[in-house]
């Protein structure tokens, strides 16, 4: 049975309630969506949360009568007449953009509503569903048209499906790495001060991203990379010769200065082949891979940034493989055994790919991109990938291959992205010199491991729901002293760990024992070390795991080891 039609008959009939309950409203689109449905509405006064229950059992009431959908066709003219008439001014904007003759509308009762279908038979049909949450929506996603009130709900065919979903959104609410990032002092965003969608690193966080740049940095290196670091503002001139002006234009920004035009970098290619064309490059340099971790800016809308997950700007761990066509298979399979073993370093076993082809504005031949893309379907059947085709959504100068991974309550992310490009290598003519003597067109290979930074560390944050495995956690162990009179102690201890390269703090206040426990639960300290006269006179220490699992009284050269092993085997589990 089909979920859309279900959904998006069930956003048809909040609306028929919606419009009952606030006659003033005016409505805006209502589709499914992934996992639910959305309708958007223009209310006088707006709605409340409070508000969403009340319509739910007016919802009810509509699908108790069981009342039929009908289908019309009606000619345009007579659609923008009856639309205007209702001042439905939304429903006449989007009926003057089809540019159509007919336009179809549903009816239930005395409702009308602009619609392309389809829907259930009656109303009846609809018997499990939820509304969720309000947010704000501006108009066609545009910040300078009107900002509508969203009202997102879902709907499943059995009250299992509908208890498994609401179930797993409380978990996820609590996962929820913008929450989790206050609580643990991970990150935040001045959005009055600094602006929106521009990250402010805390003490904890900073280390949790230096942790997995040194990793990228040690790995990157171990395969034959070499690190690069390029200016984050580079001419204009630059960018309409990578023809990335044309195509992202609206997110990037621009800085003029005495007649000059420079851009933030929303990319770093454009970098990496300037450092590529600094010196002559024969068959015996390739293939080169150049590797940054470049930080970079894009101007996103302000209605679709996301905590960490949607900002303005960001840290990619970004890399150019400049190599011969012979060598394209060898090194994007190498690039595919370096994301598996990336996503089982960091906890993740489930993941899949996404084979995304031409779209319909690209630059370069058919021909290119016919060869590009069946050369990456090639590599992801030999390596027994799980992928799929995501028709028309590749970049404009070549087919890629996305990876999205699954974190512990099954949801799928972003993660990794190979890109095969035959055509911006022409554009800056790039080439090496053959054994033969003569130049030959090289290939270019766009790749990111990880992706993000930001998005990545919230992954983990909502993965590990904030609990990450001890070689992750910013503060690996925390010493607790019982009384004012071991306080000598536990610094010592402190001293002793942090020798051996851990990460450790001490909570030496004058607070009950309890209560400091709790914080570094709350906290999420992986190990709490506990200190009073009986620890001192017996040179040891108490042992708490995280979870309220004591592990009694060690040595410090005991509890080392017991550290020492789980950053080694990682301690992934979740």
């Amino acid at each position: 049975m089909n979920l859309d039609i279900l959904r998006h008959s069930c956003s048809h009939i909040m609306a028929s309630v919606v419009k009952k309950l606030y006659p003033e409203a005016k409505l805006g689109i209502g589709p499914s969506i992934e996992n639910g449905f959305y309708y958007d509405f223009d209310v006088p006064g707006g709605i409340k949360e409070e508000d969403l229950g009340a319509i739910e059992q007016e919802m009810a009431k509509v699908i108790e009568k069981d009342s039929l959908f009908f289908c019309e066709q009606w000619p345009v003219n007579d659609a923008l007449d009856f639309f205007q008439e209702k001042g439905e001014i939304y429903k006449v904007d989007l009926i003057k953009a089809l540019g159509v003759d007919k336009v179809s509308v549903y009816k239930n009762d005395d409702f009308i509503d602009l619609c392309k279908g389809p829907h259930l038979r009656s109303t009846g049909k609809v018997k499990y569903y939820k509304l969720l949450s309000l947010s704000g929506a501006y108009w066609k996603g545009d910040e300078k048209n009107a900002q509508l009130v969203r009202i997102y709900g879902t709907a499943f065919y059995t009250k299992k499906e509908l208890d498994k979903y609401l179930h797993d959104l409380e978990e996820a609410k609590k996962r929820d790495h913008r929450k989790l990032g206050r609580e643990l002092e991970l990150f935040d965003i001045y959005y009055n001060k600094a602006g929106a969608g521009l990250v402010f690193y805390l003490p904890n966080g900073a280390i949790l991203k230096k942790i997995i740049e040194d990793w990228e940095v040690q790995e990157h290196l171990r395969r034959g990379y070499k690190m690069v670091s390029t200016p984050h503002i580079m001419n204009k001139s630059l960018w309409e010769e990578s023809g990335h002006l044309q195509f992202y234009k609206e997110y990037m920004y621009p800085v003029v200065k005495e007649n000059q035009e420079f851009i933030l970098k929303p990319m770093n290619c454009p970098g990496h082949i300037l450092i590529y064309k600094s010196q002559l490059r024969s068959w015996r340099d390739l293939p080169l891979r150049i590797f940054e971790l470049g930080t970079v800016y894009r101007y996103e809308k302000s209605g679709v940034l996301h905590g960490l997950l949607r900002v303005r700007g960001f840290t990619q761990d970004d890399a150019h493989i400049f190599c011969k066509k012979e060598d394209l298979y060898d090194e994007i399979e190498g690039v595919l055994g370096f994301v598996k073993e990336a996503m089982a370093t960091f906890g993740f076993s489930d993941f899949n790919a996404e084979l995304s082809t031409r779209p319909r504005d690209f630059i370069g031949d058919k021909e290119d991109w016919d060869v590009a893309e069946k050369v990456l379907e090639d590599v992801l059947k030999k390596n027994k990938f799980r992928y799929s085709i995501n028709e028309g959504d590749g970049a404009f100068y070549g087919p890629k291959i996305d990876i999205k991974l699954k974190d512990a309550i099954g949801r799928e992310w972003q993660c990794a992205t190979v890109q095969l490009d035959y055509n911006i290598p022409k554009r800056f003519n790039l080439t090496y010199r053959s054994s033969s003597g003569d130049d030959q067109r090289l290939v270019m290979i766009h790749r990111v491991i990880l992706g993000s930074l930001e998005r990545f560390i919230a992954t983990l944050i909502e993965h590990y729901a904030g609990r990450f495995p001890l070689w992750l956690a910013p503060v690996q162990v925390c010493v607790l002293n019982v009384t004012g009179d071991v306080k000598e102690y536990a610094q010592g201890v402190c001293v002793a760990l942090a020798k051996e390269g851990f990460r450790v703090e001490t909570d030496l206040r004058d607070e009950t024992l309890q209560r400091k426990i709790r914080e570094k639960e709350m906290g999420k300290v992986p190990y709490i070390i506990i200190v009073g006269k009986k620890e001192e006179d017996q040179k040891k220490i108490s042992v708490r795991k995280s979870g309220m699992k004591n592990l009694g009284s060690m040595t410090i050269d005991e509890f080392t080891d017991i550290l020492n092993k789980e950053v080694k085997d990682k301690g992934l589990e979740v």
